[in-house]
């Protein structure tokens, strides 16, 4: 058979340029519903088409530029693209000149995308380039905006100050109850009071959250997560107190002043967003877009809000605020650098650089903002560091990976002979000198005393564990105070008050080991079985432990303990997920008055055992109040019900021929009386 020509072919698809509404093909295609989107047909074309924001939100203007002639424009260009291209691709810039060739002291970028563009206006802004020569940059997008400006000013109009509420209430709690939060399956939250002799329920609140909820450090706010942003809630009925936009926020970080919130959300092409937003002005103070991931892009503070620091390739890079520009306007070129941690009392850096062939890793420790090394010390054979402050900023710790022997195979790196090694710098000593703890077996779990100068570890064979406890003394090496062999554990947990610590296993079993580090004594052992979590309260007083359903399945729910290891109180529901104490800030006692306090404590046990009793008395009353009540309202219903059945009685003997069944024996001639008899107990009695 002939094959049709094409337009012939079109012939019969197409009468007159138009299809023919008569056919049933034709019918077929015109009640045809797609309900194919755009985004899953031409998702990958649709990502890059222009934005609102292309275009003129990409170009920036520079004024303050050198005004120089033709035969140093190039050396000009070379400076100024080095400048600017490290905020971004850039894609064309301008360098307007006058008639005998010379540059006007102005100049154009265009960068790739806006956010460059953005971060170019707010980090190079007054960039002091020399002597004469600083940078002022806006974007080209702002010159309508300053060119429409009136002659005449008008005063703006006063807003209303909005008085925000009491955001310290919960630290004048007259019994120094703590709160506490509980995040249940989908996003119910529940803001309880760990009252004697049963927590209150303080807020109840469904969907409050869309994703993540959390304290801020200080115990001021509770921050909640949404696509549009965050939200701070705070107050006795924890209202809306700041709004934050910033679409698509996945994770939120607090500075230690709580002045600061860091925001962190990723971009469509992949990228990560963080912003850096003023709590208590709501504005955003500096962004940064980075290819790497969330976790390595964490900003991490100083004790006291003024620097922020972030890693980069072989750089660091220390912020000041309330500028929010580059200290000292250029970064700190360190190659290698894997690691770093502000100290928790001064403003000093420590950080750990790598091996690099030959050369050793280090460890150094660097003053801020004077950029001073006051101490270094080189390592070898190093395959991993952790760095781990003492609370008060006393010591430092390094946990150092060591290897016997390294083999390299395309690229991939493996280790043997592992051992390892506590690196103890003693701060607050003359040239900061460093003591050495070996460990041969591995290493589980470290953790410093919050409160003192002691530190445990887990060390050993997983199915034999070890816990020993170290103590350093300025002028001396750490020594072991205690080694606990033969533990099945995993994790330690420091009281926030110091010497009392719970040895936990939280993979499996969930054991739990309460120990008072004075003398080494095991207050309590117990298990909360297949344990996930464990939480102590801001004062030492309570340890919380729960078993989340986000990590298992079947007796999920939290419990909550005393310092000493006695079970307080359970609440078991298949709802839960997590639960957080609300921090405390810190004391504002000296260290003389706190320890005054607790050598006078004994003249207070009385009150607050008297105090104690009279709580649950007053428990005790109202569950008997509460049961009397119950037993009031059976006996007044049961008397109503009596009611009705006996002015019932008439129908019921007419239904039933009569005959009053309502007492056993009134029917006695279809009643018959049968006697059982059966051995109910059977004593032998020998005597002799």
């Amino acid at each position: 058979m002939a094959k049709k020509k094409d337009s012939e072919k079109h012939e019969d698809g197409q009468r007159g340029g138009k299809y023919n509404k008569d056919d049933a093909d034709a019918n077929e295609l015109e009640n045809f519903v797609d309900d194919i989107t755009d985004e899953d047909l031409l998702g990958d074309v649709l990502q890059k088409r222009p934005k609102v924001s292309d275009g003129v939100d990409t170009v920036i203007i520079v004024d303050g530029v050198p005004q120089v002639n033709p035969e140093r424009f190039d050396k000009l260009k070379v400076v100024i693209t080095k400048i600017f291209a490290q905020f971004g691709k850039i894609l064309n810039d301008y360098y307007p000149k006058s008639e005998n060739g010379h540059t006007k002291g102005y100049i154009f970028i265009e960068y790739e995308k806006h956010e460059s563009a953005l971060e170019a206006v707010t980090q190079a802004n007054n960039y002091k380039l020399d002597k004469q020569h600083t940078f002022l940059i806006n974007l080209f997008s702002d010159y309508k905006k300053y060119n429409d400006i009136p002659e005449k000013w008008e005063a703006p109009t006063l807003q209303p100050f909005p008085e925000r509420p009491n955001l310290q209430y919960f630290l004048s709690e007259p019994d120094a109850f703590d709160q506490y939060y509980v995040y249940n399956v989908n996003s119910h939250i529940e803001v309880w009071l760990n009252s004697n002799p049963q927590p209150t329920k303080l807020v109840e609140r469904e969907k409050w959250t869309e994703s993540l909820i959390m304290w801020s450090p200080l115990g001021t706010y509770l921050a909640t997560l949404h696509k549009q942003g965050v939200v701070l809630w705070g107050g006795p009925n924890f209202t809306n107190v700041l709004k934050l936009s910033h679409r698509n926020v996945q994770f939120v970080d607090f500075s230690p002043c709580e002045q600061y919130l860091v925001a962190y959300a990723p971009l469509d092409n992949g990228e990560q967003k963080l912003t850096i937003f003023d709590i208590r002005t709501g504005a955003e103070k500096r962004s940064f877009i980075s290819d790497a991931p969330m976790a390595g892009n964490v900003l991490r503070w100083s004790k006291d809000d003024k620097y922020f620091a972030r890693i980069g390739h072989n750089t660091l890079s220390v912020y000041e605020t309330p500028s929010f520009g580059l200290l000292d306007k250029k970064s700190i070129t360190v190659n290698g650098i894997r690691d770093f941690s502000w100290s928790p009392r001064d403003n000093v850096l420590a950080y750990w650089v790598a091996e690099d062939k030959d050369v050793p890793a280090r460890v150094v420790l660097l003053e801020i903002p004077s950029r001073k090394e006051i101490r270094a010390n080189n390592l070898f054979n190093v395959a991993d560091c952790k760095i781990h402050w003492q609370k008060a900023g006393d010591y430092l710790c390094v946990k150092v990976d060591r290897y016997a022997k390294i083999k390299r195979e395309k690229g991939d790196v493996k280790y043997s002979g592992m051992y390892f090694n506590f690196e103890i710098f003693h701060m607050r000593e003359k040239n900061i000198p460093v003591d050495s703890v070996e460990i041969k077996e591995p290493i589980h779990a470290f953790a410093w005393e919050p409160i003192g100068s002691k530190f445990a570890i887990i060390h050993g064979e997983p199915s034999n564990n070890s816990v020993s406890f170290y103590n350093v003394k300025s002028g001396q090496a750490p020594v072991l105070l205690k080694k606990l062999d033969k533990h099945f554990c995993s994790h330690l947990f420091w009281s926030p008050a110091g010497q009392y610590i719970v040895i936990a296993e939280i993979r499996d079993s969930g054991a739990l080991e309460f120990v008072d580090t004075a003398d080494f004594t095991t207050m309590c052992s117990t298990e909360h079985y297949k344990a996930t979590d464990i939480e102590w309260d801001p004062t030492g007083r309570f340890v919380a432990t729960g078993v989340s359903s986000w990590k298992t399945k079947g007796d999920t729910g939290y419990w909550i303990w005393s310092f000493q290891g006695r079970i307080l109180n359970r609440f078991n529901t298949n709802t839960y997920c997590h639960m957080q104490w609300r921090p405390r800030p810190p004391t504002l006692l000296s260290a003389k008055q706190q320890k005054d306090t607790k050598k006078s404590l004994k003249k207070y046990t009385s009150q607050f055992e008297t105090k104690d009793k009279m709580r649950m008395t007053k428990a005790s009353k109202e569950v008997i109040d509460k049961r009397r009540k119950l037993i009031k309202e059976f006996e007044e219903y049961r008397s109503k019900r009596l009611e009705d059945w006996n002015k019932q009685k008439a129908e019921r003997m007419a239904i039933r021929s009569h005959i009053d069944t309502d007492e056993l024996d009134s029917d006695d001639k279809n009643v018959q009386v049968e006697k059982v008899e059966f051995l109910v107990k059977e004593e032998v009695t020998v005597i002799d």
